[in-house]
């Protein structure tokens, strides 16, 4: 049906369902009203990013205005921002997976309530490189953990499990050949590797802790690099299994602004 699902049957005996770090909620917004014709949510961990990709849609959508005046949705809070331009929303998620967890929860209940069809989900920001040129962008087939797996585990009460990250293959080939359209855009397809830590798990040597040989480094990112690792960052593995449990084509796409 292109419905966004959710997985929690408590939802249905809720009076009410807050998205409290979003600022809204099933009584006190009209969902549907708002969000219900949206197509596109593309989400990044800076406030400001988001506004500004937010601005830069509004102009090339064609919308009235200038933009400069996009109001934030979720001002009433103080974790998350969201603007809308036309049926494009744009999120900021913050840094990490506890971060874009919480905010992929509300979101997806967002949209549940909103009754939203066919909704793409982009993810977009920068991150570390991995033997690529510096300035790429890495458009994610499969997102991996720190041992190249391409699973994300979350710990649901005392039990581990097991969840696919597997993403939206036509998906990543579409954006593959929109980057074609424009000129010096270096793009590619690669392995996303997501860490739960900027510094040592990204195998950094300038974190306040270092355990490791500048050798043992270089070691483990040439293992990841043949394991089909392009880039490094802190969120794709939830990014990717929440919204494949949840019906939503999902892609994520990160330039680099360093060569590892």
């Amino acid at each position: 049906s292109g419905l966004v699902h959710v997985k929690n049957p408590h939802l249905d005996s809720m009076e009410e369902d807050v998205l409290y770090h979003l600022d809204l909620g099933t009584k006190t917004h009209n969902l549907p009203a708002m969000f219900g014709d949206i197509k596109f949510v593309c989400v990044g961990g800076s406030p400001n990013r988001m506004r500004a990709f937010a601005q830069f849609m509004h102009k090339e959508l064609g919308l009235t205005g200038d933009g400069e005046d996009l109001a934030d949705i979720c001002a009433g809070t103080d974790r998350y921002a969201m603007y809308r331009a036309g049926p494009v929303l744009s999120i900021s998620h913050g840094m990490g997976i506890p971060s874009i967890s919480i905010m992929l929860h509300e979101l997806i209940k967002l949209l549940h309530h909103a009754k939203c069809r066919d909704v793409t989900i982009i993810r977009i920001g920068t991150s570390g490189g991995l033997g690529i040129e510096a300035g790429s962008v890495v458009i994610t087939d499969t997102a991996v953990d720190s041992s190249f797996r391409p699973q994300f585990e979350q710990v649901v009460l005392d039990d581990v499990v097991v969840r696919s990250t597997e993403l939206d293959k036509d998906l990543a080939e579409e954006l593959l050949a929109c980057s074609k359209e424009i000129p010096d855009f270096p793009t590619l397809i690669g392995h996303t590797m997501c860490t739960y830590d900027f510094y040592e798990g990204k195998g950094r040597l300038d974190g306040a802790l270092c355990s490791f040989s500048s050798e043992k480094k270089l070691e483990y990112l040439k293992r990841a690099y043949d394991a089909g690792v392009r880039n490094i960052e802190m969120e794709s593995t939830a990014f990717a299994a929440l919204c494949g449990l949840c019906g939503l084509k999902g892609e994520s796409s990160r330039s680099r602004f360093r060569v590892l």
